[in-house]
């Protein structure tokens, strides 16, 4: 296992309990529906305390947003396909401490040692050789950018960009919610050509608009990446697809602790009793004592909407009223030659719309690899985020396009096959959602939620933090039954610049030039 580099990220212990459930002389049951990250986790953390566990995943595969199901290629070649490229930073401790559990030395993952991003000029910033120490990360990368100038960094508003070097969470989302990122990078004069390279990157990867953002969620990004972490920006990829590299081996694991996957089976209700739950499945009920809801949230909006007597009907309306991002498009091409060796294997495009990166599956992923060597082709995955056309052919055109543009050596190429998705599933953080956003508990001890969308108030973000609630959803049930729970780490909430801290701690300054008391909102 690649050990965590920076000695001050935080750890907190799990509650002391009961080491097994089988000391409390009967199992609880706990329905965890969702088999994405967030569900997979719960089920391993309340499995390994020996509850008994049935996971209902709707989709015929595991993995959720990061799953992937088997596909033809027109020549008969089976293939895998997914919803594309998924970077595993190492400061994911969450979630890589779920992957130990099937691979202790995580040798199914492999680093790709930059993440170049490409701006309308042609000219390309890299993550590759930074120093590792915040704040001297982000500076370096400042000053070598070739869109980012020492005059630019001189010109910095540096009282109103003081929460990017101060976030703690949830302090950060009192300060910032109120403000979209677009409107906060203008207010401390961060240059607009280097926009897209600094910051549009992590909005985006949110798959929205900066426009649609909460600054905040944006300050907590650059606090996990740069300012609040010596991990740096180095991630990994699976050495396979993700379900022979991730979730197969994740599933083996648990049948071996009690805990029952059921793919293809949809929840369509659920029911509370006097002894727990009841749960609908394809119009019948199953009982048990505890649930996860680990939906999407759409599925989560749907499930509640069916279930009218569980938990408290100002808690319906809020999950009601949660917010999907606009939607994203993935588009996969076995192409019949390769791309020139000196292309990196991942690429931000984010500056050349309707494309967001290109993504050379044949340079870190096995199944590609091999079946690139065997037919002396590539394959190549290209993604819009934050979709606003309705026109999908078009799109997928102009993706292309973008491709032969900024790698020529495609525009000849031949076809052999294709597979495209679109999806508008991924929750959206929107300006002033914070507040709104459901927690890992509700007003029901025994009903839990776990997702990317949930709110925990520690610095984690995409994966990291659907795998972090889905500990927490663990715990909380773990807690109720007294036994035992697991730690959770992060890297440190709150800013590393001691000086900074002091001033902050006495003083806020916001993004409109006024001082405001510390935690104030508008």
């Amino acid at each position: 296992m690649t050990s965590p580099l920076d000695r001050r990220l935080v750890t907190y212990p799990g509650r002391r309990g009961l080491a097994d459930a089988g000391l409390l002389g009967a199992r609880p049951t706990v329905a965890v529906v969702g088999g994405g990250i967030a569900g997979l986790t719960a089920a391993t953390g309340l499995a390994e305390r020996g509850v008994t566990v049935t996971v209902f995943e709707r989709e015929d595969h595991l993995g959720g947003r990061v799953g992937g199901w088997r596909e033809q290629l027109p020549d008969g070649t089976p293939v895998t396909m997914s919803r594309g490229f998924h970077a595993f930073f190492r400061q994911y401790y969450n979630l890589r401490t779920l992957l130990t559990r099937t691979d202790p030395y995580l040798e199914r993952l492999t680093p790709l040692s930059d993440y170049p991003l490409l701006d309308a000029h042609g000219r390309i910033d890299t993550f590759a050789g930074l120093p590792r120490t915040p704040i001297w990360n982000a500076a370096v990368f400042a000053l070598r950018s070739p869109t980012f100038t020492p005059r630019d960094l001189l010109r910095l508003r540096g009282r109103e960009a003081l929460p990017l070097a101060t976030v703690s969470v949830p302090e950060t989302y009192h300060r910032l919610d109120h403000i979209d990122a677009s409107s906060f990078l203008e207010a401390i004069n961060f240059p607009a050509a280097a926009r897209h390279l600094a910051f549009e990157v992590f909005s985006r990867s949110f798959f929205a608009d900066p426009h649609d953002l909460s600054a905040a969620e944006l300050a907590a990004m650059f606090h996990l990446y740069f300012l609040g972490s010596s991990e740096g920006l180095v991630f990994d990829v699976p050495t396979e697809p993700f379900p022979q590299a991730l979730w197969d081996p994740l599933a083996s694991y648990l049948a071996g602790r009690r805990v029952e996957i059921r793919t293809g089976t949809a929840v369509t209700a659920l029911g509370r009793t006097p002894a727990g739950f009841e749960v609908e499945i394809g119009g019948r009920t199953e009982g048990f004592d505890g649930i996860v809801l680990a939906c999407d949230i759409a599925g989560l909006r749907d499930l509640v909407t069916a279930s009218p007597d569980i938990a408290t009907e100002t808690w319906r309306r809020a999950i009601g009223a949660l917010r999907t991002a606009p939607p994203f498009l993935v588009r996969r091409l076995w192409l019949d030659r390769p791309v020139e060796a000196r292309r990196p294997p991942f690429l931000g495009t984010g500056s050349v719309p309707p494309l967001d990166n290109i993504s050379l599956l044949d340079r870190y992923e096995g199944e590609a690899r091999r079946w690139a060597t065997r037919t002396g082709g590539s394959v190549v995955e290209l993604h819009a985020y934050a979709a606003t056309t309705a026109d999908h052919s078009a799109l997928e055109k102009a993706l292309e396009q973008r491709l032969h543009e900024i790698y020529p050596e495609t525009r000849d190429a031949r076809v052999l096959g294709e597979s495209t998705l679109w999806c508008d599933d991924c929750p959206l953080f929107g300006v002033g959602d914070f507040a709104r956003r459901p927690t890992v508990r509700t007003p029901d001890p025994l009903l839990t939620l776990a997702g990317d969308g949930i709110r925990i108030d520690l610095p984690v973000a995409l994966m990291e933090r659907a795998a972090a609630t889905g500990w927490a959803a663990a715990n909380t049930l773990l807690g109720h039954w007294g036994l035992a729970g697991h730690a959770l780490r992060s890297v440190p909430n709150r800013g590393r610049i001691g000086l900074v801290n002091r001033l902050a701690a006495s003083k806020y300054v916001g993004v409109d030039g006024r001082r405001r008391a510390r935690g104030a909102t508008g």
